[in-house]
């Protein structure tokens, strides 16, 4: 931990801070927020801010039971589009239970296993992410419609190109919160964009999915128009990936063939964790995305690309996928691989991607891979949804 409770007090007092939120996920990936003035805060750090685990989906706890949020403090930021008197800060945010135990189904707490997982075994897994994204207009109501912001086409500049002051927007309010943009770029489809950022360590990097996703939507807004970063939202053009890069590393020596391999193995039986909707199946197989397992020093259209510095980039995932999930699975598949010595001579390319969300589920239900990771909650929410 960087930061103590008396430094956050600190940071709070210096800055102006009158509110904080505090942010966590369901199950889904779907960022919730609280609210809470500074004198709370003591409270949050001593007994932490109870939420009703009955109305979030996918944590299946009983009626009368409360979960508890803790902030992290190394994830403490400013909201930069808010006043700078009486600013907004934010926290993500640790979950207990009424036994102060950690609670099993919260996303970030998986992905800490996972870490930790890879430490004991002397591996270490940066990532890195590109994300997908539409602008659309909005009537005069504000609200959604289906008429793109451009019909520019893929890295196209200004005037065609009329989400580059949107994007940059986006990348100066990232900046000021910590996140390091590196590229921003029109894509293939009408008023598509692209936009990643520096690679860390996963959690690091999986919050920083999570804050993306909320700062572009926010600075849409604030422009008039919308986001979407769901799978297909223009049935006949190219979806929304979320291309998730990993450099695994073991006892400082790459292990990146033998943990493509695991990943290779496992991938069908963890699909519905990167491909979670209906629509996510009318993406795959189109306009470059992956359909079926393959692996490829070159060419963005294989499921996985080796790369000759010791990435792996699995360019499956859509915008609708849950980062600390996916990331998890990652880690634990590829360990698999490594502890196993899988050999990428020995992986079994060629076998179709699931075909519908139905067939997804199916893979799920029957892994007892995934069954010796994940909360049956967790299994649960994703067969059922």
């Amino acid at each position: 931990m960087r930061y103590s409770e008396a430094d956050i007090r600190e940071f709070i007092a210096d800055n102006d801070v009158k509110f904080i939120k505090f942010s966590f996920c369901d199950v889904f990936g779907n960022q919730k927020i609280i609210s809470v003035l500074p004198s709370v805060l003591p409270r949050a750090f001593a007994q932490g801010i109870a939420v009703d685990a009955s109305r979030i989906e996918g944590f299946y706890k009983p009626e009368d039971s409360e979960l508890f949020l803790f902030p992290d403090t190394d994830t403490i930021s400013l909201l930069p589009w808010r006043p700078s008197h009486g600013r907004v800060a934010r926290f993500y945010c640790h979950i207990k239970d009424q036994e102060g135990n950690e609670f099993a189904q919260d996303g970030r707490k998986i992905l800490r296993d996972a870490v930790n997982y890879a430490k004991a075994r002397g591996i270490r897994v940066n990532f890195g992410a590109e994300n997908d994204f539409y602008l659309f207009r909005t009537d005069e109501q504000g609200e959604p419609t289906d008429i793109p912001f451009d019909y520019a086409g893929f890295m196209d500049e200004a005037p065609e190109d009329r989400g580059e002051d949107v994007r940059r927007d986006i990348c100066l309010t990232l900046e000021a919160m910590g996140i390091e943009p590196q590229y921003s770029q029109h894509i293939s489809g009408p008023g598509q964009n692209r936009i990643d950022f520096a690679p860390g360590p996963a959690l690091e990097c999986a919050d920083n999915v999570i804050t993306f996703r909320s700062v572009v939507k926010m600075m849409a807004t604030r422009n008039g128009l919308w986001a979407a970063f769901s799978p297909k939202p223009i049935p006949d053009q190219a979806g929304n990936g979320f291309r998730i890069a990993i450099r695994p590393v073991k006892d400082s020596q790459s292990c990146a063939d033998a943990f493509l391999a695991g990943i290779l193995e496992h991938f069908k039986e963890m699909e519905v964790f990167f491909n979670p909707r209906e629509e996510s199946y009318d993406r795959l197989g189109t306009f470059g995305a992956p359909d079926c397992i393959s692996w490829a020093d070159t060419g963005r259209g294989s499921l996985l690309r080796r790369k000759a510095d010791g990435r792996i980039e699995l360019s499956a995932a859509d915008g609708a996928a849950n980062p600390y999930l996916c990331f998890a699975l990652l880690i634990y598949a590829g360990i698999d691989g490594t502890e196993r010595g899988l050999s990428l001579h020995q992986a079994e390319v060629g076998q179709p991607l699931a075909r519908s969300l139905g067939e997804a589920k199916v893979l799920c239900r029957e892994s007892s891979f995934l069954q010796g990771l994940l909360p049956r909650e967790i299994l649960r929410a994703y067969i059922n949804a």
